[in-house]
Order: structure tokens, then C-alpha cells, then sequence
């Protein structure tokens, strides 16, 4: 048996036989051409073209299954890379200056725009590199006249296992036979994360070199949960997860009787559990796992894909499908949430520079300097608070200039609107996230500013203990219950609640079932997470009482260390409820 250990992209247990996609790094040959061969040459590369262009419009209209928005939108985006005159012009020249053969050409280009994105400090950039990758495949199987592996018709249950599992492969491929997906490459945040999670297919991602320890036929087990993968495990080991995956399937039944009843503790609190979506076609996950609405939709994942900006109808569609969706539902949309450098591929602008991008030019700091770009999707937001029940939520807000500023520029296009007698929802709840310590501290006077709060503990716990989350080495300082940390969520909010508005909490910390208790006894009004970690998460709460939950948290606050604090909760929850660590 060889164990993998990766990032756990999609929850949940999946056993069966590899599937390997062995098409990941095919062999480009190189040879010498003619003055005379230049023309043929380019010639056969826009004849790949033209292929690679019908193979997509091919998908797009694939009578199997009706796509989405946003996979629609992601083929469309690829069609545009294909349309982009850039690439042409590149290839033509290099052809010329280097007398070598197209696929040679095409390689070394393809290559160095792909680096490009990949060598990006900013993780959203870094996998949007896969879009690129995928048209590059698509071109070279053309031009070397090889086919791709069709995985949208199986004849049987697997494992998808591959270096990358391309975009186009993740949207098009057979939702029901394929169990589990285990890749070299990818992150939390690429297409295929976010659509395994969408279809609820656990994976696990950048494992190394999964594809290449594999072979069609192995057997293979994937710990969504874990991050871990097992290749070709004993029988015992077998046993254990199917056993474990059999008590799984009967825990998220028993779960799944709570959908219809409320996130109520023992002595009357009535919580909302909402969900954490970055596509439309989650919504199906967050109602089918009883969340009663959506707390935060990241709207930048229209903004991060290659092909150029979102235009306004093409934000108003997409957040018009989540309102209609969740019905009366409240629905939270974030505003984008990006800085400079995520959107240099788009904006051909540099935003870079920045020796410490996450202290930098980023989310609402970067939409007041680009107000065009702001305010178009104010616009598409506003539009679309006809179609539900939608609340607007603004992003890193550090103090009341910010959030000044921001107001008055959707009252102006709110007074657009109404002088062009464009319907829009009468009132549109509108609030802020504190994830930064000088917003914690002056909660009190946001709060007379803001109709709800939305705690992001993620940017809050790094920005208080002055610890990067992403960097190992202080990794271990990166503690959700440090004093500081719980104190600032206390103060939050107090504050809002003596306002007389609703504080939430959309970071991490919401959805992990080892801190529920805590967050109930500091008094938070909504969780949201993701749709997985709900049905948890109300079980521990209809199981509490606030009371008995504040004199829990009563005792934390005289606790002076974070380890004190963390062995303190991890003893209770495990000893109330059977948590011992995070199951998501």
C-alpha cells in the first residue's frame, strides 16, 4: 500500500478502480523546417484551432445534460482564448524566426504564458493557469491528431486519477460513475474543487505524483475528509472504510432529518445556518444540506477566469440564478474580493510590486480606486435584488471613510436607476465583513452604519496574531481560539447586538463543528459554511442550550493561553458530542 497525503479539495469517502488520464504530458515533437514549410505550417495550426473550437461549441451543446451558467461561461471563456489574435501572431512569428515545426512553436508559447500565471504569488491566479493549460491540450491534440480521453460516458464506476484534471474534462464528465477524483495539481480553489464539491465527489488534489504511482485497474481509496489517498490498500484496510463509509452514509442520513427543522438550542435560540458558495450551481448542495440561505457567495470567481472583465449582464444572470434558486431565502453576495494582482490576466494591468499583497491593494480598497468596475456590479446586484431575497456585503472594510464612500456610490446608482424607472428592490439589507482588527475596535460605531456584521475569522485570526496562514513555518501560531482572537468576536458582537443588528460569521471557524459551542456562547446570530459541515454543526446547537454555552465560553475568557484554551474545548466537545478535530 502507498499513502498520498494532499489538500482535501471535497469531503467524503470514495473507494473503486483508477481511472488514469494519461494524456497529461504527451511527448511534442521537434524538428527543422523549411523557408518554404512557414505558411503550410501555420496552416495546420489554424486548422487545430478551428478543431479544438468545435470540440468546445461540441460540449457546449452536449444533449446529455444541460450545463450551467458558470460552465457555460468557463467553455465561453476558452472560446475567447482560442478567438485571441495574440496567440496567432506569436506563432506565425516564432515560426519564421525559429524554422521549427508548429508544435515545437506552440509549445514554448504556451509554456511561457502558462508559467506565467503559474509562478503568480496569488493562488487564484496560479489555477487559473489550468484554463490556459486546457486550451494548449486541446490545440496540440489537434495538430498530433490524438484523442482525448472521454470521460463523460463511463461504463462503470471510478476513480479519476490525472496530473490535472482539465476544466473542460471536470464540467463534461459523468457525474454519476465517477466516485472520487485524485490529482497532482490543483488546489482548494480551482475548477475542479469547486465543481467536485458542487457534486458532491470527494477529491482530493495536488497529491504530486499520484498519476504517476497509478495505473488503470489499481484500487484506490480517497479520504476527502483527510486530504488522504490509499493506493492499492490491504483488505483490512479496505474493510475499515467501507465500514467507515457505510457509517458515514448512515451518520448524513440521521443528519439529514434535521433539514427540516430549525438550528434551535435546548432553551429557544433560534440560529440561521447559511451557506458558503463561489458558484451558482452550489445552491442545490446548500438546500439539499437544509441551510436556510446563502451567507456568502463570492462573486470573484467571474472575475478570475482569462477572457476579460464580467459585464454587466453577465453578473445580473449569475446572480439572478442564486436568488431565484433559494427562493425567499436570504441571500448574501459579496462584493469582489480581489486584489490588482488577481486580475492582471484580465485587466493587463501589473498590480504588482506589492511586498505584501494581503496588507495591500485588494477587495474594496481596489474596487474605490476602479469604480467602473464597482459599480458595474453594483448595478448587476441591484437589477437583481428583484429576483430575491438579496443582502450586499462589502468586503476588508478597515473604517468608516471605506464604508462612507461605498454607500454613497450605490445611493447614486440606486438614483440612476430610479430616474431610468429600472425596478429594484425597495430596501436591500446592506452589510459589512470585519476581518480586520481596526474594524473589531470600532464595531461600535460601524454598527450604526451597517444593517449586519459578517465575521471572517480567516483574514481576523492572521491579522491579529500577525501570522501568514500559508507559510509553514509559523503555521502553528495561526490559532482560532488565541484570547485576542475570541475577545475581538466578543466585541463584535457586543457591538452589533447593542445596535440591534445581526452579526454572522462566514470565515473557517463557522464551519468547523470543534468550535460551535464557542461561537454559540459569545452570542453569534448566524453561521455560514460550507453546505457539508451544516447538518453537524445544527445537531450540536439543538443539543446546547445558550446558557450552558456561555458559561462554557465564561471559562475559556479566564484562560489566559491558547493551548489551554484549545485542550480545554477539544475535552468538552469530545466528551459532549464525539468531536475530537475537524471532520471537513
Amino acid at each position: 500500500m502507498k499513502e498520498f497525503r494532499g489538500i482535501s479539495a471535497s469531503p467524503g469517502i470514495a473507494m473503486g478502480r483508477v481511472l488514469l488520464l494519461q494524456d497529461d504530458h504527451p511527448s511534442v515533437p521537434h524538428y527543422s523546417i523549411k523557408d518554404h514549410m512557414v505558411e503550410s505550417e501555420y496552416q495546420r495550426f489554424v486548422n487545430a484551432v478551428a478543431g479544438a473550437t468545435k470540440d468546445i461549441e461540441s460540449l457546449k451543446s452536449k444533449p446529455e445534460r444541460v450545463l450551467s451558467s458558470d460552465e457555460i461561461t468557463l467553455l465561453d471563456t476558452q472560446l475567447l482564448m482560442l478567438a485571441d489574435p495574440d496567440i496567432p501572431e506569436k506563432v506565425q512569428k516564432q515560426l519564421k524566426d525559429q524554422l521549427v515545426n508548429v508544435e515545437s512553436v506552440l509549445s514554448q508559447i504556451m509554456q511561457a504564458m502558462i508559467s506565467k500565471l503559474s509562478s503568480a504569488q496569488d493562488e487564484y491566479l496560479r489555477e487559473r493557469a489550468s484554463d490556459l493549460h486546457d486550451v494548449s491540450k486541446r490545440i496540440m491534440g489537434q495538430l498530433l491528431k490524438r484523442k482525448r480521453p472521454n470521460v463523460s460516458k463511463l461504463s462503470e464506476d471510478a476513480i479519476l486519477v490525472c496530473h490535472d484534471l482539465l476544466p473542460s474534462d471536470a464540467i463534461g464528465m459523468d457525474k454519476i460513475r465517477v466516485k472520487g477524483i485524485a490529482t497532482d495539481a490543483g488546489g482548494k480553489t480551482s475548477h475542479t474543487a469547486i465543481l467536485a464539491r458542487a457534486f458532491e465527489i470527494p477529491a482530493v488534489l495536488g497529491l504530486g505524483k499520484i498519476s504517476q504511482e497509478s495505473e488503470d485497474g489499481d484500487f484506490m481509496i480517497i479520504d476527502g475528509s483527510a486530504g488522504k489517498v490509499l493506493l492499492n490498500p490491504p483488505e483490512e484496510t479496505i474493510r475499515d472504510y467501507t465500514k467507515r463509509f457505510k457509517q458515514l452514509q448512515k451518520r448524513e442520513i440521521q443528519l439529514m432529518k434535521l433539514n427540516e427543522l430549525p438550528a434551535e438550542t435546548k432553551d429557544g435560540k433560534l440560529i440561521r445556518l447559511k451557506a458558503n458558495i463561489e458558484i451558482p450551481e452550489e445552491v442545490d448542495a446548500a438546500l439539499g444540506h437544509g441551510a436556510d440561505g446563502i451567507g456568502l457567495y463570492r462573486s470573484e470567481f467571474l472575475f478570475i477566469r482569462p477572457g476579460g472583465l464580467p459585464d454587466e449582464e453577465e453578473q445580473f444572470e449569475a446572480y439572478k440564478y442564486v436568488l431565484e434558486a433559494m427562493g425567499n431565502k436570504p441571500v448574501t453576495i459579496r462584493t469582489l474580493d480581489l486584489g490588482g494582482d488577481k486580475l492582471q490576466y484580465n485587466m493587463k494591468e501589473t498590480g504588482t510590486g506589492e511586498k505584501n499583497p494581503i496588507l495591500g491593494w485588494r477587495a474594496i480598497r481596489f474596487c474605490l480606486s476602479h469604480e467602473d468596475i464597482f459599480r458595474t456590479q453594483l448595478r448587476a446586484l441591484l437589477r437583481a435584488s428583484m429576483y430575491g431575497n438579496l443582502r450586499i456585503m462589502f468586503p476588508l472594510i478597515s473604517g468608516t471613510q471605506e464604508l462612507d464612500k461605498t454607500l454613497a456610490i450605490i445611493k447614486e446608482v440606486r438614483t440612476e436607476f430610479q430616474e431610468k424607472k429600472v425596478p429594484i428592490a425597495p430596501h436591500i439589507p446592506m452589510g459589512i465583513m470585519i476581518e480586520v482588527p481596526s474594524a473589531a475596535l470600532i464595531s461600535d460605531i460601524l454598527a450604526k452604519k451597517s444593517h449586519f456584521f459578517s465575521i471572517g475569522t480567516n483574514d481576523l485570526i492572521q491579522y491579529t496574531v500577525a501570522v501568514d496562514r500559508g507559510n509553514e513555518n509559523i503555521a502553528y501560531l495561526y490559532e482560532p481560539l488565541h484570547p485576542g482572537v475570541l475577545r475581538l468576536i466578543r466585541m463584535v458582537i457586543d457591538s452589533a447586538h447593542k445596535a440591534g443588528i445581526v452579526v454572522g460569521m462566514c470565515g473557517e471557524m463557522a464551519g468547523d463543528p470543534l468550535y460551535t459551542m464557542v461561537l454559540v456562547g459569545l452570542g453569534l446570530d448566524e453561521f455560514s459554511m460550507s453546505s457539508f459541515g451544516i447538518p453537524q454543526v445544527k445537531q450540536i446547537i439543538r443539543s446546547t442550550s445558550v446558557v450552558e454555552a456561555e458559561e462554557f465560553v465564561g471559562r475559556l475568557m479566564e484562560m489566559s493561553s491558547p493551548s489551554e484554551i484549545d485542550a480545554y474545548v477539544r475535552l468538552t466537545m469530545e466528551e459532549k458530542f464525539g468531536i475530537s478535530d475537524n471532520p471537513n
